[in-house]
Order: structure tokens, then C-alpha cells, then sequence
């Protein structure tokens, strides 16, 4: 859920006392156009106050947690679990992963692609589900299950829904924002190199199950998108 946009004017004039609405769209890059529509429909974008924050050098998790939905958002929070740092490492990068442990004499660092990748938020809830996640989300925000699911197909999640989602699996709250590519690794307070840290904890035998079950996630995404693109194709030689 959007931000209402009284309070959001009361965040903006605590934090910013003596600029304009010209001056905060300059430094942020957000558009005078966009904020003023978002304040004309009464419901600022997460992401304006996200803008805004690094603009001003504020981190958007303060800012957040000024309202309803992100309270306790600035508060002590358990680190994320090896399973959700796992969670936003590209599938590429598993399999570079994979390889190198096959070639230890030019083992190095492993460099990693940042958070999020393609698959980001849809890994990041497998990671922290339980078989029963989905129903309690729907059961708290009142979202159907149907809803949630077609998000996590998108590989989306709106930053409200993300949070919830955190709190109804019981691990910190920053995890979803990460995955949706809200905030950074670095915003949420995750240790640099906590998931090159994951990765490598993770068994020889752990790693390549892993990838392997991403490529086969992968390969059903890509063979139901031949199969939509091959009756799209015969639908417009039928019509024409």
C-alpha cells in the first residue's frame, strides 16, 4: 500500500525543512510531475521516499518506519538466513559457482552479480517458506492466495506485501524489500560479502542440487514461453 500522502508531507518537511518541492525533485531525480500526482491521488510510492532518503543521505529504512505498515522497519533485526542470501544469487552465478569448485587451483572470490536478479522475489519466498506461508500472508492482508501467487510468477511483490510477507515467516523484515530491489543489500544492514559467505558454506553436493533445481525452474519458465509464443504465432496465421 502506497504511502498516505499527509503523512508522507509531514516525513518530507521533518526531514527537509527549508527545501521546495522543486529543489527535493532535482536532487532525487524524481519527477515534479510524478509527486504531484501521487499527492493529488492522496498515495506516495514507496519508492519516492526511497529517492528521497538517498537524496538527503538518509537511510529508507528510517523514513519507512514512520508509517503503519513499516513499523519496527529501523529496530533490531535478526540478520537474513543463509537460505534467503542464497536466495538473491543469480542462477548464473551458481553455476559459476559450480564450476569453480571443479577447478580449486583458480578458486578465487567469488564475484557475484548484484541483488535482485530475475528470479529474486520468487526465491526469496521458497527460501522462507514453510508449505503454509502463502496462506498465512493471505490470512493477514486479506490478499488471495491466487493474487499472491500471480505476483510471485512476475516475480513481484509490492514493498507492503514483502514486509508482511517477512513477519508472517518470522525472519527479519528487510529480506522481501531486498528481493524487490526496493532498498540494497547495504540500506538493509547485511554484512558485504554475506552472500558470497552463503554460497560458500554451502557442500559441493548443496551447491549443484541447488543449481540444479534452478535450471530446471528455468527450463520450464523458458518451455512455457516457446509454447505461448508458438500459439500466439498460429493464432495470427489463422487470422490472417
Amino acid at each position: 500500500m502506497p504511502l498516505p500522502a499527509k503523512a508522507f508531507q509531514h516525513w518530507l518537511h521533518s526531514v527537509a525543512p527549508a527545501m521546495n518541492t522543486a529543489d527535493i525533485c532535482r536532487i532525487s531525480g524524481v519527477k515534479r510531475t510524478t509527486l504531484a500526482q501521487q499527492l493529488v491521488r492522496g498515495k506516495v510510492a514507496e519508492s519516492t521516499l526511497v529517492s528521497i532518503s538517498r537524496a538527503l543521505g538518509l537511510n529508507p529504512l528510517e523514513g519507512l518506519a514512520g508509517f503503519a505498515s513499516y513499523a519496527g522497519l529501523d529496530g533490531p533485526a535478526p540478520p537474513p538466513t543463509p537460505a534467503e542470501l542464497v536466495s538473491q544469487v543469480a542462477t548464473t552465478d551458481l553455476l559459476r559457482a559450480v564450476i569453480a569448485r571443479t577447478a580449486p587451483g583458480d578458486a578465487a572470490i567469488l564475484a557475484l552479480g548484484p541483488a535482485p536478479h530475475a528470479t529474486s522475489v520468487r526465491n526469496w519466498v521458497d527460501a522462507i517458506d514453510d508449505g503454509e506461508l502463502r496462506h498465512r500472508v493471505s490470512a493477514a492482508t486479506g490478499v488471495a492466495p491466487q493474487n499472491y501467487s500471480a505476483q510471485l510468477t512476475a516475480n513481484r511483490l509490492s514493498p507492503e506485501l514483502a514486509v508482511a510477507t517477512s513477519r508472517a515467516a518470522g525472519v527479519g523484515l528487510t529480506g522481501g524489500l531486498v528481493a524487490t530491489g526496493l532498498i540494497t543489500e547495504a540500506e538493509a544492514g547485511w554484512l558485504p560479502g554475506a552472500r558470497q559467505s552463503a554460497v560458500a558454506a554451502l557442500s559441493d553436493g548443496e551447491l549443484t542440487v541447488l543449481a540444479g533445481d534452478r535450471l530446471q525452474t528455468l527450463g520450464r519458465t523458458l518451455r512455457r514461453q516457446e509454447q505461448e509464443h508458438a500459439q500466439t504465432e498460429k493464432i495470427w496465421e489463422n487470422l490472417g
